[in-house]
């Protein structure tokens, strides 16, 4: 499961429940990182319990404290080095962007319960935004050079409208449109993907915008 559509979810269903057992945690958007320019991204990786043997490690667990821990310890718990019995070793530095994490971190603890308001906002706002264009396309005479990417009823978090009927016509590509957005101001939605999508536009409202 990519992370990148838990905007989608929070608070009403989980990855876990809907079969999944490997998630990515792609910690923009959903959880506060920024998500242009490649950065400051952090993508942990949850698996459940079945998999835990096969983590690259080491990984951070609890364990019972020393004695001379005793001073720094909280309900009699401490925190040691743990390898998994199948585990692989170790891939890369063990912390990731521990900034991003901890940043996130405080972000979901704020929000508590709200994470679910969350979701339905972000769902709505891309439903909106959705029937809006094309309520717009259709009184600016433009309608048949905007088509949706997927035929759906209800929209998630995001959706796609491909552009291919006015590159046909007019010569006019999704790139045309995201350059003219930027010069008049303002953030041009993601273009050309996913690829299956002709002259792509990939419009995803967050639920703070």
């Amino acid at each position: 499961y990519d992370g990148a559509n838990f905007n989608a979810i929070l608070g009403i269903t989980s990855p876990g429940l809907m079969g999944f057992d490997a998630v990515h945690f792609n910690l923009h958007k959903t959880f506060s990182q920024p998500h242009g320019g490649g950065g400051p991204g952090s993508g942990p990786i949850g698996v459940k319990a079945h998999l835990a043997d096969f983590l690259p490690g080491p990984i951070v667990k609890k364990r019972p404290i020393a004695g001379d821990e005793a001073n720094h310890a909280i309900d009699d718990m401490w925190y040691g080095w743990y390898q998994p019995i199948h585990s692989i070793g170790k891939v890369q530095q063990w912390h990731g962007n521990a900034g991003a994490v901890i940043r996130c971190w405080a972000y979901y603890r704020r929000y508590g319960n709200g994470l679910k308001t969350m979701s339905e906002h972000a769902v709505l706002n891309a439903n909106y935004l959705r029937h809006a264009l094309h309520r717009e396309a259709e009184a600016a005479g433009v309608s048949d050079m905007i088509v949706d990417g997927a035929e759906t009823d209800v929209a998630k978090h995001e959706f796609t409208i491909s552009l291919g009927p006015a590159k046909e016509s007019h010569g006019i590509s999704a790139m045309d449109i995201a350059k003219g957005l930027l010069d008049m101001g303002y953030m041009a939605p993601t273009v050309y993907f996913p690829l299956v999508v002709p002259e792509c536009m990939m419009i995803e409202p967050t639920e703070t915008e």
